[in-house]
């Protein structure tokens, strides 16, 4: 089904991760994290932030760092 799933997005021109439960993780510079197709959050403190994709698990270590926005399709953290 994966090569399937490939060429169906391939061919509609969408990114793999609209048509998959992979996460997307998109930095902006220093002070901004968005994490879209997110399963829950773990851990949350302001000097970390744990997130479980269907993936796996991504870490967030950092200073004063504050969850922002959170639906069920992804999150924002800022700091």
């Amino acid at each position: 089904m994966g090569k399937n799933l490939s060429k169906i997005t391939a061919f509609l021109e969408m990114p793999e991760e609209v048509m998959t439960d992979k996460p997307r993780i998109t930095i902006l510079g220093f002070e901004e994290l968005a994490i879209e197709n997110y399963k829950n959050i773990l851990e949350y403190d302001e000097v970390f932030i744990k997130v479980n994709t269907y993936i796996g698990v991504v870490n967030i270590n950092g200073i004063g760092l504050k969850l922002i926005q959170m639906n069920k399709d992804d999150i924002l953290v800022t700091r």
